[in-house]
């Protein structure tokens, strides 16, 4: 099974909203924050430092965003400023905005009822991992149903570190409609303590830990369980989001590849110069120390000798602007 926000994960089109660095229920060895997101209170959409509401408007708008996933650190932590953005969401983007949040504590009926007040749709638990198998009768069953009683859709999302029927049976009791499970995996931000607890990287794979797939034998086949691996977030899930934003993004020069990368020329020849070759003006942007233009162009311009040199760019269309590949034309 698929939720309604997985499946606009798959497509690309969930904003990721991560609204607080801190965590201070306990401190997970597969935590997989880097440094630059654990422990700050800064909030970034997707790539981008939110330094006010716009930002988040804007972000969403340049992916085309069909929802939104409220992150951390713990989304519950810094609730003022989690129901803020959801109620901003849900304004500008109506009800149709599909809004899901990941938490690591219950928060209580208080919680619950403030988080769907501001247009929550789901909430994904996960639990602590010490406390698998002996969920029942404790806070966290109460929290599924009070979940539902307020309006949300209850449901857990954990890390595939080991199968634990338990989940199966909140599912087949209606407790909590699905249970997502992430293909375990390092990260900078856990690889050391990971490899301390004894586990190692999947052969072949550069995220991916070895055994994670194997909870598939026990708790594969349920219907409301769904194994999310580290290959499709990555060759789908991410490619997809790049490609939505490329589209948006893209001048009329630019080449959007395959996986959602951007493509063009960069030389430091003057304007005057490439005027004088006849390149139109939609075919290149001035900066500040360089011109950026048609890749293709470029590296003919460069083969003919009318220009000394070059480079052709590939980067990503995220606020970043994370370059992936340049590859000098002399």
């Amino acid at each position: 099974m698929i939720s309604k926000g997985c499946e606009q994960c798959a497509k690309g089109g969930k904003m990721v909203l991560f609204v607080y660095g801190y965590c201070d229920q306990r401190d997970c060895f597969y935590c997989p924050l880097g440094e630059n997101r654990k422990n700050v209170t800064q909030t970034y959409a997707n790539e981008r430092p939110v330094e006010s509401d716009e930002d988040v408007i804007e972000e969403a708008k340049l992916m085309d965003a069909l929802g939104t996933s409220i992150t951390g650190g713990e989304p519950q932590e810094a609730m003022e400023k989690t129901c803020r953005y959801l109620r901003l969401l849900k304004e500008e983007f109506g009800e149709d905005h599909h809004t899901h949040l990941y938490t690591g504590i219950t928060g209580g009926r208080e919680n619950m009822r403030r988080l769907s007040e501001a247009g929550l749709d789901e909430i994904r638990f996960h639990p602590p991992y010490e406390q698998w198998g002996d969920l029942h009768g404790t806070e966290w069953e109460e929290i599924l149903y009070i979940a539902r009683e307020e309006g949300l859709t209850p449901a857990f999302e954990i890390p595939g570190i080991r199968a634990e029927t338990e989940f199966l049976d909140f599912l087949d009791e209606g407790a909590a409609d699905f249970c997502n499970i992430n293909e375990f995996e390092m990260s900078d931000g856990n690889y050391r303590r990971m490899q301390e607890e004894g586990f190692e990287l999947k052969e072949g794979h550069m995220s991916a830990v070895e055994g994670s797939h194997d909870i598939l034998e026990t708790m594969g086949d349920h219907e409301k369980v769904y194994f999310c691996t580290s290959v499709f977030k990555d060759a789908a899930q991410h490619r997809s989001r790049l490609k939505r934003m490329a589209r948006n993004l893209r001048r009329e020069f630019d080449e959007v590849t395959d996986d959602g990368t951007l493509v063009y020329g960069k030389t430091w020849e003057t304007e005057e110069r490439l005027r004088a070759l006849g390149v139109p003006e939609e075919f290149y942007t001035v900066k500040s120390d360089h011109v950026e233009l048609a890749w293709w162009l470029l590296e003919e311009m460069v083969s003919d000798g009318d220009v000394e040199k070059g480079e052709i760019v590939e980067q990503y269309p995220t606020y970043d602007g994370t370059v992936v590949e340049r590859t000098p034309l002399a």
